[in-house]
């Protein structure tokens, strides 16, 4: 029997409203070699050498074949597919110009696109069978409430015009780090930046395009 835990959203996510949801205790990490084991104790006739094969396999074929367009579906697992984002190493345009980058030379990391991460959404079969066998207790009685930001929306704000000001332009993700909330807090609140001409922030481009600058003056 698992244990669970119940945790409070920050007042960020949900405008203020209280919304409570369970988070499981994980107690441990399963290694690779505790992996194969208990998969050999479930298929007994097929040796930890030849699951151990199967699995370098499977990594073998997203490796050579998900990065060519396709996703991987195995039926009772789930669906395997890739997470595209900027590649935030490279310089950006603003800071190469500071810097006096010369012709013909790479300005603009957005155009530079590279895999971020890999999105797995599991077989609902899967989830069904679990299911059967599921248990959940609560581990203790009260609720861990969310940990309140330590910056002040006007604060955050003040990151915010910092941000944009050093480098010319911020993304969602710098925001965020910077303020210390959740990429979706981030997101909604700079939603309402935007919407606040006071704040004296805009947005340009659109979904991972995305970026936020300072507004013009009228």
């Amino acid at each position: 029997m698992a244990n669970y835990v119940l945790k409070e959203l920050s007042e960020e996510m949900t405008g203020g409203k209280k919304v409570l949801f369970p988070k499981m205790q994980t107690y441990s990490l399963q290694d690779y070699k505790s992996v194969l084991e208990k998969m050999h104790s479930y298929a007994g006739s097929f040796s930890e050498g030849t699951i151990m094969g199967v699995l370098d396999a499977l990594v073998t074929t997203m490796e050579s074949w998900m990065p060519e367009g396709h996703s991987l579906k195995i039926d009772g697992l789930g669906v395997f597919s890739l997470v595209l984002g900027f590649d935030e190493s490279l310089p950006s345009e603003q800071q190469q110009a500071q810097d006096g980058a010369g012709e013909g030379e790479p300005r603009n990391r957005y155009r530079h696109v590279c895999i971020k991460g890999i999105n797995f959404k599991p077989d609902p079969e899967l989830i069904r069978r679990m299911n059967r066998n599921a248990e959940f207790e609560r581990a203790d009685s009260g609720v861990r409430k969310a940990q309140k930001n330590p910056f002040t929306p006007e604060e955050r704000l003040q990151k915010a015009r910092e941000i944009i000001r050093r480098q010319g332009q911020m993304t969602l993700g710098e925001y965020a780090a910077a303020t210390g909330q959740d990429r979706s807090v981030a997101s909604r609140e700079l939603k309402r930046l935007v919407a606040d001409p006071a704040s004296g922030i805009a947005a340009r481009g659109a979904h991972s395009h995305k970026v936020w600058v300072m507004r013009e003056q009228g």
